[in-house]
């Protein structure tokens, strides 16, 4: 195996002492700009890398920020992660990733291994953690949470007005002239309940009688609760679902079933990530800013090892993005079904 090079090679090379190579490598302002050239020049011919555990034991800090993220497979959270590390690399930082894959126990170990690594930070990017695993990472470092509400005194979060975003999916459907909309419940958390209460009260206000039915933040839950629709041959005219990757999901059971989107049933997501954008799918949804969420998840997180230490929740407004998925209800009965494949047999879905 080759020996790496060390710290006294590049002393030896730059024709300075150690300690000199030391105050370069950890940035201190007392080495002059030739000597801190040559010291990084001997340092790249060699190849040389400083030794990140020993800088870590001696600052006790280590520039890097864990994220841990619900679901990788969703574009979302890919997205908010790209603001996390903009603002990261401007301050530098590093980012490193972990996914919970939509289960709490693997999200509390990711935050138990960060916690180990010494994190100077933790973005929890749409966590399903308990309270009391949330309120532990805050005793050992920084926290902040993105894409969830919490109450003042639990920590800072950055998260989007999900109340307002589900009304106005509703508002966009009854101003189309829809009066029989459907919502997809999706898994339990903080943006589920408020996406919920959201499509509740609108429809209240329009004087309409809810209609809601399980399912979660995935394709194959968006599938089979509109399969169960389908199934039960009272077709409602619109559909909301909880985030885009079920909205697609819906679609595809509802066009298995013999239905048209639009022409037949409207639906509309919720996230506008770049699949609903994609010309073949052309979703109406609701628009979350979310590289911007990750930027100023980064940013709280930062401030506060800058001596901010008062918990701050952020709230960014939502839009809604009408695209073809949308339109107005058609007059007259509805199409005649195709039958169904079984649960069984139904379509596997990434």
């Amino acid at each position: 195996m080759t020996r790496q090079p060390t710290i006294l090679d590049v002393a030896a090379l730059a024709g300075v002492s150690k300690s000199v190579v030391s105050r370069v490598i950890n940035d201190s302002p007392l080495v002059s700009p030739a000597t801190r050239k040559a010291v990084l020049m001997a340092a790249a011919q060699i190849g040389y890398r400083p030794n990140a555990a020993a800088r870590h034991l001696a600052s006790n800090r280590t520039r890097i920020l864990g994220a841990v993220v619900d679901d990788l497979h969703n574009p979302f959270f890919a997205d908010m992660l790209d603001g996390i590390e903009d603002v990261a690399r401007e301050h530098g930082y590093r980012v490193m990733v972990m996914a919970g894959g939509r289960n709490t126990r693997n999200e509390e170990d990711a935050v138990e291994a960060f916690l180990e690594l010494r994190v100077d930070g933790l973005v929890l990017a749409g966590p399903q953690i308990r309270p009391q695993t949330l309120k532990r990472a805050r005793a050992a470092t920084r926290v902040v949470v993105a894409a969830h509400r919490l109450r003042s005194n639990a920590g800072s979060s950055v998260a989007t007005d999900d109340i307002r975003g589900a009304g106005l999916a509703v508002e966009h459907l009854t101003g189309l002239g829809h009066s029989r909309i459907a919502y997809l419940r999706g898994a339990p958390s903080p943006p589920a309940r408020d996406r919920l209460s959201g499509y509740q009260r609108a429809m209240k206000k329009a004087g309409l009688v809810p209609v809601i039915l399980e399912a979660d933040f995935t394709e194959d839950g968006g599938y089979a609760a509109a399969q169960e629709i389908a199934r039960s041959g009272d077709i409602p005219t619109a559909i909301c679902a909880p985030n885009d990757l079920a909205a697609i999901g819906a679609i595809n059971a509802l066009e298995d079933a013999g239905l048209s989107v639009p022409a037949d049933v409207s639906v509309v997501g919720y996230d506008d990530t770049a699949l609903a954008g994609l010309r073949h799918i052309s979703l109406t949804t609701v628009h979350q800013p979310r590289r911007e969420l990750g930027k100023q998840a980064a940013e709280l997180l930062l401030a506060e090892g800058e001596g901010s230490s008062q918990p701050r929740q952020v709230l960014l407004p939502p839009h809604l993005v009408a695209r073809t998925s949308t339109a107005a209800p058609r007059g007259g009965q509805g199409p005649s079904l195709h039958p169904l494949p079984s649960p069984a047999s139904a379509r596997s879905m990434s």
